[in-house]
């Protein structure tokens, strides 16, 4: 792969939409194709793999939508109708009567020759058994018909969709017991840094505890992804290049730290003389370091160190390239335009990711912005984009990304 554009030139920024553009192109290039079928229940957070297509009627046959009781309408005129037999859901219903209703409760197959159900609520059962109808009725009234929800032969689902509790029950609705899904992505995870220290060790001058191996781990699991914790990398190029070596049969090495400019970033450096790049320094805040490139054919995606750093460009780049490589096509998270409850009167030249929620309808940021304060986000319901160039006074309207959209 060649490098596209020029993503390294000195004091120039590649817009957000432009990388997630070539990282969406990227995983397309190198699709997850490997499948297996699993139980039902196992597919929570896969992919499907192949169209689900009906092979039944949904429902199979017209049914009562309500408790109450079944008629041929144009048999009515208005009388009492003496009641031929009671239906309830599972059963297999007798043709009704000519000149009778049958008592029939709600999901209950509709009878041949019935064509309305009134629900009991309108109906008055006499002394005798016969049913007097209060109201004016319609023809399919409180009928569900043959194949509301789906028709032999009809996609149900399309390949790429991600399945969860309802996609799962739909397929049970229709007689599956299991499913064709794209085999979980390999990813191996490094941190870079001789500063970094696992916790539960102790901290040594100078040394922080590693905070962004587990923030992604738990991420990628979230995600489905299956995940090789590779452990840290020392500040040193001859190291570094061999555990990239060492990495070689992954679907990609996620990395944070390492891929700035600085004579200690050994990852960059890496990719950049070693490999190939396909982009680098984004117009985004925090985040701006972000690389990504191939090392002897294998997918590296460089986040930045600083831990606000690393969730924002994984949840917004990382994560969508993750779910492209297994065929997902809606990996973009919703995005909702609020009233901003705060002032922002310094435009920037990049896009800018605040870690915010809503108060009272209005989004409101973290007293504390850096890059390096992860606090922000335990804090906050989602990130609050401000918009190359933009200032905002109270109530302009800012977009607002739920961190429910981009953290599963």
């Amino acid at each position: 792969m060649k490098p596209v554009g020029k993503p390294g030139r000195t004091g120039e920024l590649m817009p957000v939409e432009v990388a997630l553009a070539r990282l969406l192109a990227l995983a397309e290039a190198a699709p997850i194709r490997d499948t297996e079928t699993l139980p039902l229940a196992a597919c929570e957070g896969r992919v499907l793999a192949q169209d689900l297509v009906s092979t039944l009627d949904l429902p199979p046959w017209p049914n009562s939508a309500m408790d109450g009781y079944a008629l041929h309408l144009a048999d009515w005129t208005g009388e009492p109708l003496p009641v031929s037999q009671r239906i309830f859901a599972g059963q297999a219903p007798e043709a009704l009567a000519r000149g009778t209703c049958a008592r029939i409760f709600t999901g209950a197959p509709v009878p041949a020759g019935a064509d309305c159900v009134e629900m009991q609520e309108n109906a008055q059962v006499q002394a005798d058994g016969r049913v007097v109808f209060t109201q004016s009725l319609r023809v399919q009234q409180n009928i569900r018909p043959q194949g509301q929800e789906t028709t032999v032969g009809e996609v149900v689902l399309a390949a790429g969709t991600r399945l969860g509790p309802i996609e799962q029950g739909l397929a049970a609705s229709l007689g599956c017991a299991t499913l064709e899904v794209i085999r979980r992505v390999h990813v191996a995870v490094l941190s870079t840094g001789d500063e970094l220290i696992e916790p539960g060790q102790p901290l040594g001058p100078g040394q922080i505890y590693n905070s962004n191996r587990v923030l992604l781990c738990s991420w990628l699991t979230r995600l489905g992804c299956e995940v090789l914790d590779a452990g840290i990398l020392p500040d040193d190029l001859p190291a570094t290049r061999q555990r990239l070596v060492e990495l070689g049969d992954v679907d990609l090495i996620l990395s944070s730290g390492g891929v700035s400019v600085g004579e200690a970033d050994f990852l960059g450096i890496a990719l950049r003389e070693d490999g190939e790049l396909a982009l680098w320094k984004l117009a985004i805040k925090p985040g701006k370091p972000l690389t990504c490139g191939h090392y002897r054919g294998v997918p590296v995606i460089g986040l930045p160190g600083n831990p606000a750093s690393t969730l924002v460009t994984f949840a917004l780049l990382a994560r969508p390239y993750l779910l492209r490589r297994q065929g997902v096509q809606a990996v973009e998270p919703l995005t909702f335009q609020v009233p901003a409850g705060f002032v922002w009167a310094k435009p920037g030249n990049r896009r800018e990711y605040l870690r915010g929620r809503l108060e009272q309808g209005r989004a409101v940021i973290y007293k504390n912005q850096s890059s390096g304060v992860l606090r922000s986000a335990a804090w906050a319901e989602g990130l609050v984009e401000v918009r190359e160039g933009s200032t905002l006074a109270q109530g302009d309207e800012v977009g607002f990304i739920p961190l429910s959209e981009v953290l599963g």
